[in-house]
């Protein structure tokens, strides 16, 4: 087993994350600042770029930019809701739920596709989809994004989760960190696992990928990182809106052009946050597996949005209309 650090090193890393997720924020206090929330994951490059190269503070000006990154989706939307966070960068599983349930929210642009990764422990006798029967599988969240992606791919074949009678046992809510002490205490077969940490298993624990990024459900399609804000605040600041777009192009051009330094900038945000790195050779492949991308594919959205809804995830066939207007990001890349 490759190591630079022991299994339990990256999982006191992810733990850290976790800890220090909502509430977690760097930049000036003033009222003024626009708050900006992100993932500290690789998909969120764009994110991560955007505050270390001083994309948005540029862009914004004298008003300013804080920022705080999250454990996960529902922590984002709880902040976005509460009116603690004005503008930021997540999942589209929680930003459609909640747009579903009448929250106000709306998708600016993406930010990645794919970076859904589907893993099996080494010794856990899942090759393929179709070994899944009588196994267990874990994901960040229930009905999150990766979880409707695996849970579609085993409904095609015939096969079903625990949650709605069938024979493939379903963890939910079960963070990177754990996913990783998990695999190792074998107490778990399989993951729908976001980037790097699908590819971490594989190196680092020689983990069977079972599915590639680009094979699974929607997979080259579907944002995996959407740029979204309320209504509300876009309405009110359609100036500060436009500066983070602004930035956020500049960002994911950086990241399209510069692959060695991006990389580079994200482990050393991850040591700032957690005095942990992640092996260079992990965020390379992962980095294989995934698309920084202004690309955001509505329909890709919406046919994610069908398959919670036949997996009965939702209890109403969902209406996305009004969840996506990329206008405002199209008039920047055209510019």
């Amino acid at each position: 087993m490759k190591k630079w650090f022991k299994a339990t090193g990256i999982a006191l890393m992810l733990g850290a994350l976790t800890a220090c997720g909502a509430g977690n924020t760097s930049g000036s206090d003033t009222e003024s600042d626009v708050r900006i929330g992100y993932f500290p994951n690789l998909d969120h490059a764009a994110a991560i770029i955007g505050k270390e190269k001083g994309y948005f503070d540029d862009e914004l000006g004298e008003r300013g930019a804080e920022y705080t990154h999250f454990p996960n989706g529902n922590d984002f939307i709880e902040a976005l809701e509460t009116g603690n966070l004005d503008i930021g960068y997540v999942g589209p599983g929680p930003a459609i739920n909640y747009f579903l349930t009448g929250g106000d929210i709306v998708v600016l642009g993406a930010a990645a596709n794919g970076a859904t990764l589907i893993v099996s422990r080494e010794d856990s006798g899942i090759e393929t989809l179709e070994d899944f029967g009588g196994k267990s599988f874990c994901t960040p969240g229930n009905g999150c994004t990766h979880n409707v992606q695996l849970e579609m791919m085993l409904k095609d074949i015939g096969l079903e989760s625990n949650r709605v009678g069938g024979t493939v046992e379903h963890q939910s809510r079960i963070a990177p960190a754990n996913m990783v002490a998990m695999f190792e205490q074998g107490q778990i077969d399989a993951a729908a696992a976001p980037e790097p940490w699908g590819t971490y298993l594989v190196e680092e624990l020689n983990a069977n990928v079972v599915t590639e990024w680009n094979n699974v459900f929607l997979g080259e399609e579907l944002a995996s990182v959407v740029v979204v804000t309320s209504k509300k605040f876009l309405e009110e600041n359609p100036e500060a809106v436009d500066a983070v777009l602004r930035g956020h192009k500049q960002a994911v051009d950086y990241t399209q052009e510069n692959t060695e330094d991006t990389l580079t900038t994200i482990n050393d945000h991850l040591f700032d946050l957690t005095q942990n790195r992640l092996p260079e050779t992990v965020l390379e492949k992962a980095w294989t597996r995934m698309a920084v991308t202004t690309e955001t594919h509505p329909e890709a959205l919406q046919a994610w949005a069908d398959a919670s809804y036949e997996l009965k995830f939702m209890d109403k066939d969902p209406d996305l209309t009004g969840f996506v207007d990329t206008s405002r990001l199209d008039a920047i890349l055209n510019q």
